[in-house]
């Protein structure tokens, strides 16, 4: 990494401080505020959602069925955490076939995850009790268990006695659209136009540096989590994405009743 771009990217991180930013702690958020980090609060996604909500945050990666809930977000264009096809960190482990499964005990962290899992089994005419998920040591113990972020790629390393159900692959079969999990959320009126620049241009950086990410984990590891971030996960924000935005909330809408709000996309 040349002392410029290093530079480029505190510059970016330095245009950033005015506004309070909130990201989580998972690898596959780490890219998009790589070398800005003490610019950024890092919570758990229910907990960010609340810090916005509360104005304690201006902009934040949030799971993208707190914009549809809230009407008083916009959001960063051209960036998601996003997949289009096997995504392997929201996943269903099932001891049972799933027309089976009476209750999934859910990690919570992640509303959309949980509506994602709720849509899938909708469509299958499935409606069994969504539970929370006390604490990740008893997940093993489950039936059913929804899993996100780095415990369900932790699950997936070890051996285990379920059956795995990848939504972003199960989404990508159901719709043939890439599935958004998060978006950077901008408190509406907040946010500039070079402000944004400065978010998306780290960003941008942060993806071209993904190999330091992968150099910091065991070297057993690399090689799965170098395809995870390069490969399962993807980062864009473009048209196929907000296509797929847009099925999720029409599919949500008719299998929950509730009344959600079209995104605002801000460049």
């Amino acid at each position: 990494m040349s002392a410029e771009f290093d530079e480029g990217t505190r510059d970016a991180g330095r245009k950033l401080a005015p506004v309070r930013v909130g990201s989580v702690a998972y690898l596959n958020a780490a890219p998009l505020t790589l070398g800005v980090e003490n610019q950024v609060v890092f919570a758990p996604p229910s907990s960010l959602a609340e810090l916005l909500r509360a104005k304690a945050l201006d902009a934040a990666l949030v799971s993208v069925v707190e914009v549809l809930r809230d009407g008083g977000y916009d959001v960063l264009d051209g960036v998601s955490i996003a997949s289009r096809g096997p995504v392997r960190s929201v996943l269903l482990a099932h001891r049972v076939p799933l027309e089976a499964i009476r209750e999934v005990f859910c990690d919570t962290a992640s509303l959309t995850s949980v509506s994602l899992l709720r849509v899938l089994l909708a469509e299958r005419g499935l409606q069994p009790r969504l539970t929370p998920l006390p604490e990740y040591a008893t997940a093993p113990d489950r039936d059913a268990v929804l899993l996100i972020g780095d415990p369900a790629l932790a699950f997936l390393a070890e051996p285990r006695g379920h059956r795995i159900w990848d939504l972003g692959e199960a989404w990508r079969r159901l719709t043939g659209l890439p599935f958004v999990y998060a978006v950077w959320a901008l408190r509406r009126g907040v946010t500039t136009p070079e402000w944004r620049r400065c978010l998306r241009s780290v960003c941008e950086q942060g993806l071209t540096r993904r190999e330091e990410i992968v150099a910091r984990c065991a070297p057993a590891e690399r090689d799965a989590l170098r395809r995870y971030l390069t490969e399962n996960i993807r980062y864009e924000l473009g048209a196929e994405e907000k296509a797929g935005v847009a099925r999720f909330i029409e599919l949500l809408e008719h299998h929950t009743g509730a009344s959600l709000h079209r995104v605002n996309y801000l460049r």
